[in-house]
């Protein structure tokens, strides 16, 4: 038996297809559903049960005896824009705080999500060596609730008996239900199907022009082969970055979308709302090495070759993972 929490969003989703893919159905999915169209990510994949998150951790001692040999807790509320500082605490940090306490006391493979916004700036980087954690300064409460879990394992001595996985900019079918919080393929796409051209912010930073701040865009089907890779390697502990491993602009990514569409590049470049201004990163790169040490070598798929598959054959056909799907 896996759980995979938040398994009806966007990665959750994904992990749950892609282990369908490679012949395992026997998974309980932890999420809530809400009033979006979350729901839908379920339809096109096979698990045993649904249980909703509150009730999972509250009766989490109950679950010892369900013969669990993994919990991939993608569970977060994942929106850089969040202001409820108490929700992200509770949600993000001590819910993952006590699944992995009862992972590690059960002997239970956990694998969770931390995420490239704790870098913050980039000041210190983007190396996922844990000795920089503690001094890493995130810009926006998520990323902060996400880097104090990982000092939290660092100062338990737990680090080095699970997984996290920081996610960078992760693109893909079955985001549809995040509203503002989609990708920017996902975004773009709409744009120039209602007006033909696509909006991005101006560059505030003189090192970057318009369109030119840099970003590590990941595919979802890499990211989640990424994340997967740790299921069984429980000698393959840390923190461990999921990117494609170079920075490309955003102007290179809605080309590759304009491109993937057959139609003219037309890009409008808009004010940056002053509350992102401050919290806005100009740069993120992943740092792979650290991955592939630990024996990741599958070849990453390019910006272009990510993004032509997600509009041609997602996007553009408006359909979702299948389980059933070659």
């Amino acid at each position: 038996m896996i759980v995979v929490t938040g398994g009806a969003g966007f990665i959750g989703s994904a992990i749950v297809w892609r282990l369908n893919k490679l012949g395992e159905s026997n998974v309980i999915i932890v999420d809530e559903l809400g009033k979006d169209e979350k729901w839908k990510n379920l339809i096109g994949i096979n698990f045993y049960d649904f249980i909703n998150k509150d009730e999972f951790i509250n009766r989490l001692e109950m679950f010892r005896d369900y013969g669990i040999k993994a919990i991939i807790h993608m569970g977060a509320n994942s929106s850089t824009t969040e202001k409820d500082a108490d929700h992200l605490m509770h949600n993000n940090f001590e819910y993952t705080r006590k699944l992995a306490q009862f992972s590690i006391t059960n002997n239970i493979r956990f694998i969770y999500a931390s995420s490239a916004a704790t870098y913050g700036d980039g000041t210190f980087g983007f190396n996922d060596d844990e000795s920089i954690v503690p001094r890493l300064r995130p810009l926006n409460m998520y990323g902060y609730s996400k880097n104090l879990f990982d000092i939290w394992a660092i100062k338990e001595n737990i680090i080095n008996k699970i997984a996290g996985i920081k996610y960078f900019n992760v693109f893909g079918p079955n985001e549809y239900h995040k509203g503002d919080m989609r990708s920017v393929v996902s975004k773009a796409y709409d744009q120039i199907l209602t007006t033909g051209k696509v909006k991005l912010f101006k560059s505030q930073h003189v090192a970057y022009k318009d369109g030119e701040q840099l970003r590590d865009f990941v595919y979802v089907k890499d990211a989640i082969d990424m994340t997967l890779y740790f299921l069984d390697k429980k000698d393959k502990n840390g923190l461990f970055n999921v990117g494609s491993g170079k920075s490309r602009t955003w102007n290179d990514l809605v080309t590759a979308i304009f491109n993937a569409l057959n139609k003219p590049v037309n890009i409008e470049y808009i004010e940056m709302p002053a509350y992102l201004a401050s919290k806005y990163q100009y740069l993120t790169q992943a740092r792979l090495d650290k991955i592939k040490k630990a024996g990741y070598l599958s070849p990453i798929s390019s910006l272009e070759e990510g993004v032509t598959d997600y509009v041609k054959n997602y996007l553009m056909k408006s359909k979702y993972l299948d389980s059933l799907d070659d």
